[in-house]
């Protein structure tokens, strides 16, 4: 059979969930079972039960408060419903060992829940020349290089050492948590990939894979192929 695996949502301005097709194709050619969880979603372990994979999704910023801090005046649109859901479904699925791969904001909300803290921007906390990392370009194109960590996970399903990402973010993680290890950072110093060395298959990055797999990226794939393959052994 399939692992289901449960992607979690937005809420747009009306209250109403949405989610971009580009994570359910991405998951479906991987070989799983998409299954979109509602923003706001009550029942946690009930659903936690129910899925084998954890996917949490890109969308809007991270509300500071969760990790110690107030807002500064850069913070974008902020989902405190999405943030509480995602941060109890992060908690349990990795209290249950699950597969659970974070992108973009899920990547922040991985580090969010395991104790760590995020920029709120980028380009206000931290001196010295940045990239460009909301880019202008289509979300389905690649615009900075990426160093990824030998020996890691991440490595395993990268041709080399560097790879070409997409951009679309003004936050980034800061302090890391235990369990987790920073396995990438972009070329000025921007972690871009994080993952657990206590935990089967847990990690994120910070980029959009499901957009660049929709172009046949076979590194964007690979990400997903090695979410569902571990989700079959739950």
């Amino acid at each position: 059979m399939k692992p289901i695996i449960g992607i979690t949502s937005d809420i747009d301005e009306n209250g109403e969930t949405f989610l971009k097709a580009d994570y359910s194709r991405a998951i479906l050619r991987a070989g799983g079972l998409p299954v979109v969880l509602p923003a706001g979603l009550e029942d946690i372990e009930e659903i936690c039960s129910r899925i084998d994979g954890l996917l949490l999704t890109g969308g809007e910023d991270v509300n500071p408060l969760l990790f110690g801090e107030e807002p500064k005046r850069e913070l974008g649109k902020i989902a405190p419903e999405r943030d509480e859901m995602e941060i109890a479904l992060a908690k349990c699925a990795i209290g249950k060992d699950m597969p659970v791969i974070g992108i973009c904001r899920g990547h922040q909300i991985l580090n969010v829940a395991l104790g760590g803290t995020i920029y709120q921007h980028i380009y206000s906390d931290l001196e010295g020349p940045l990239l460009q990392h909301k880019q202008q370009a289509d979300r389905n194109y690649p615009t900075h290089t990426v160093v990824v960590e030998e020996g890691s996970r991440l490595s395993t399903y990268v041709d080399g050492n560097e790879v070409l990402v997409n951009s679309l973010h003004h936050q980034a993680v800061h302090d890391i948590p235990k369990p987790l290890v920073v396995t990438a950072r972009a070329k000025d110093g921007i972690i871009e990939a994080l993952e657990s060395k206590e935990h089967k298959f847990v990690m994120s990055v910070q980029w959009h894979p499901e957009a660049l797999s929709n172009r046949g990226d076979e590194t964007s794939l690979r990400l997903f192929e090695g979410l569902v393959e571990a989700s079959k052994q739950q």
